[in-house]
Order: C-alpha cells, then sequence, then structure tokens
C-alpha cells in the first residue's frame, strides 16, 4: 500500500505491523525523544500499522514526579496518539516475575553477589562470580553461553553483529535494588503488546543482541529492529544528556514537528505551510521516505524550545 493512501489518526485494516513509542518519565518530551517518537510513528503509518505507547517506568529511583503526564500531553499536542490504552511498566511485575522464574528454572540465570568495584577489577565483563561473600539482596544474571554471537539486520544500519559473551558477559535482568532491569521488562512487554518492529534511538543499538539472547530462551518471537539518528548537541553530547535538552513547547507544535522531519532526512520542501498540526501530519504521513534516514548522528537546530521546569 503506498504511503499516501494512509491517514495520520489511526492504522489501515488488516496491516500485521505494531510499533511503539517507550519512554522513561525522568522528564519532559525534548527534541531528542520527539525525533525518536514522530520516526516510529512514521514507521508504523506508513506500513499501515499500529503504533503503541509504554511507558518504561521500572526504575522508580530516576522517576520524575509528574514526567509521565507530561509526556503524554506533549504527544497529544504534537497529534502522535496511541492506537490503544497506555501501558505502564510498573503495573506489571507479575509478567516480569514469571519470565524470570522461567529462566532461573532452566538454569539460564543465577544469583550473583558480584560488586561493579569488583567486576572493573576483572575487566567489567562478568563470566564467573568474583564476590568474596555474599549480599543479602543479590542482583539476578542471564547466564550467556561461549562464543554466544548474535547477529540481526537493522532496517537502518544493515547488519549488526555482537558477541555478548566477550563484549557484554552475563546481563542483569533484576538489580540487586530489587528493581527490573531494562533488557528484561523491554523483552517482555514487547512480547506480550504484540510489538513486531522496534524502533529506538541508536544509543539502544547495543542491547539488541542481550534481548534477542533473552527472546531465545523464554521462547518468544523476535521483532525487526530499526535505530534512528541520535541528535547531538554542538558539542557532541547526546541531546539527552545536555543542558539543550529544554521541554519543548507543547503550544507551538508544528515547528518542532518540521525540524524533527528534517533531521529524520526528509525534504522540507514536500510540506505545505499550514496552521494546523494533524493537517501536517497528513502531509508528512504522504510524503515519508524511509530510505532518506540518515545513519550518522544528527546535530541539533533552533528549536521552539519552552524554559519552564
Amino acid at each position: 500500500m503506498p504511503s499516501g493512501s494512509l491517514h495520520a489518526r489511526g492504522a489501515a485494516p488488516g496491516s500485521g505491523y505494531r510499533g511503539r513509542f517507550a519512554p522513561s518519565p525522568t522528564g519532559p518530551l525534548h527534541a531528542g525523544s520527539l525525533l525518536s517518537a514522530l520516526g516510529s510513528w512514521l514507521l508504523a503509518r506508513s506500513a499501515g500499522g499500529e503504533w503503541l505507547v509504554r511507558i518504561e517506568d521500572v526504575d522508580r529511583g530516576r522517576e520524575v514526579a509528574g514526567a509521565a503526564a507530561s509526556q503524554l500531553s506533549a504527544l497529544d499536542a504534537f497529534g502522535l496518539r496511541a492506537d490503544a490504552t497506555v501501558v505502564y511498566q510498573s503495573q506489571r511485575e507479575p509478567l516480569y516475575q514469571r519470565a524470570l522464574q522461567q529462566l532461573l528454572d532452566a538454569g539460564l540465570a543465577f544469583e550473583c553477589h558480584c560488586s561493579r568495584g569488583q567486576l572493573a577489577a576483572v575487566g567489567g565483563i562478568h563470566r564467573r562470580c568474583v564476590a568474596r561473600s555474599n549480599r543479602r539482596d543479590p542482583a539476578i544474571r542471564f547466564r550467556v553461553a561461549d562464543d554466544s554471537a548474535v547477529a540481526f539486520t537493522d532496517r537502518i544500519r544493515g547488519h549488526v553483529q555482537q558477541r555478548v559473551d566477550r563484549e557484554v558477559g552475563d546481563f542483569v535482568i533484576r538489580r540487586a535494588d530489587g528493581n527490573w532491569a531494562y533488557q528484561l521488562a523491554v523483552v517482555v512487554d514487547d512480547a506480550a503488546q504484540g510489538v513486531t518492529d522496534v524502533v529506538r534511538g541508536a544509543d539502544l543499538i547495543g542491547s539488541t543482541a542481550r534481548q534477542i539472547l533473552l527472546q531465545r530462551a523464554l521462547g518468544l518471537p523476535t521483532p525487526r529492529y530499526a535505530h534512528l539518528p541520535l541528535l547531538l548537541d554542538a558539542a557532541g553530547r547526546k541531546l539527552s544528556k545536555s543542558e539543550r535538552a529544554h521541554p519543548l513547547d507543547p503550544s507551538t507544535p508544528i515547528p518542532a514537528v518540521r525540524s524533527a522531519w528534517r533531521m529524520l532526512g526528509q525534504d522540507l520542501s514536500c510540506l505545505a505551510s499550514t496552521g494546523d498540526v494533524e493537517a501536517l501530519l497528513e502531509q508528512v504521513v504522504a510524503s515519508f521516505d524511509p530510505s532518506r534516514i540518515p545513519i550518522q548522528p544528527m546535530r541539533s537546530g533552533p528549536l521552539p524550545l519552552s524554559h519552564k521546569r
């Protein structure tokens, strides 16, 4: 189906594509997160598929009060509305516990009493426990087999391969503080929500091989992956870690959407002037060319920012 026949407000019937945007509630929506949201939304819409939103709030220590509501409100102002009820990871503990128990029962996960300092002294990659004593609350790690080479085809970056045993080692799936690790939670949720395509920032491409190992161990399907370019500030820092990562102003959505469109490598000249964000989204869906998405990180340009904290 040509992309121009899609409607910005919803998915075309009969498509098997299901994508998602999954922000962590650590602050308001900024230009980098809008880039990821718009990119994942556009790839879903261009495939005639559904687009979901999931709030990844399992790390309670990093959560900022009110951030999730602020992010959802901003997405709505930018015209990016989920096709199903928003899911919160903090409400899904039983799913993660069942997956963890499955891995423990299969001997694919184990308690680990090693501290970061002890692992740093042996190169930082866990291949065997080096703890000299047991901790009251150990972490739980996934056991990575020797010679674990994982390869996948990224829609934007092509062939990607990682030797997980050498480059990562046995990795944490439940932390010593009791919080669920990102790797386990995201794998369980993507499968439970029927996500077929994971579209996210390139800073997470290094997590993909670990997630594929978990999918295989749990008997879950592996989705397709696409990693969008990161948005950097003038100093080359990821925008979310930069002082330039001010929240976007939802009262002026059109300039921010146009800027994100440009950062996705798309042609601004194909967009007519409009005062309506819904009309603008209809235009971007009709004109979107996934082959133009760049691989290299992008430098952020001027954006309409809100300096309210």
